[in-house]
C-alpha cells in the first residue's frame, strides 16, 4: 500500500487551482491524482505558473474517469471534502495511504461518489452565510492537518 499522503482532485475546473495544488503536494510530498475531464489542458499556462519551478518533485497520475482512479487505487481509505460532511476536518484520524478526495470548483464532489464513502465526508467549519473556501486553500489545510497528525514526516 503507498504509504505516503494522496490528494485526489475530481474534475478540476480552474487551473491556478490545480497549479497551487501541484505546488502544495510538491513540497510537502503528497502524490497529486486528476480525475478528468479537467476543465483545461496539462499545458496550460496558468497551471504551470502556479506550480513555479516545483514541477520537477511532483509525483502526478491522470485518469479518465473517477472509475478509472478507483480501479488503479483499490486499497486506501478514502476521504471526502464537502460542505455537507457530517464532521470537522479535524475530527478525523487520517491514516497513511489515505486519499483525500476534493470535487470540483462549481460542484464540489457528485453525489455518487459521496454515497460510496458516507462514513469518511468531512467539511471545513465556516460562517453560514459562506458558501465554501477556494479549493486550492481548503486542499491545504486538510493537507496540513494530516500531515501534523502523522509528525511532519520528512519535513523541515
Amino acid at each position: 500500500m503507498n504509504k505516503r499522503l494522496n490528494i485526489v482532485l475530481v474534475e478540476p475546473e480552474i487551473p491556478p487551482n490545480t497549479g497551487n495544488v501541484a505546488r502544495l503536494c510538491a513540497a510537502t510530498g503528497a502524490t497529486l491524482h486528476l480525475v478528468k475531464p479537467l476543465g483545461f489542458s496539462i499545458d496550460d499556462k496558468q497551471l504551470k505558473r502556479a506550480g513555479l519551478d516545483y514541477w520537477h518533485l511532483l509525483d502526478i497520475f491522470i485518469y479518465e474517469s473517477f472509475e478509472d482512479f478507483e480501479e488503479k487505487n483499490s486499497v486506501g481509505p478514502r476521504y471526502l471534502a464537502t460542505t455537507k460532511g457530517g464532521r470537522a476536518y479535524t475530527d478525523i484520524t487520517y491514516e497513511p495511504g489515505g486519499y483525500l478526495l476534493f470535487g470540483k470548483e462549481t460542484k464540489g464532489l457528485a453525489p455518487e461518489i459521496l454515497a460510496r464513502y458516507p462514513d469518511t465526508t468531512f467539511r471545513l467549519p465556516m460562517r453560514a452565510e459562506a458558501r465554501s473556501l477556494n479549493l486550492s486553500n481548503s486542499v491545504a489545510v486538510v493537507v496540513y492537518e494530516t500531515l501534523r497528525q502523522w509528525g511532519f514526516p520528512g519535513l523541515v
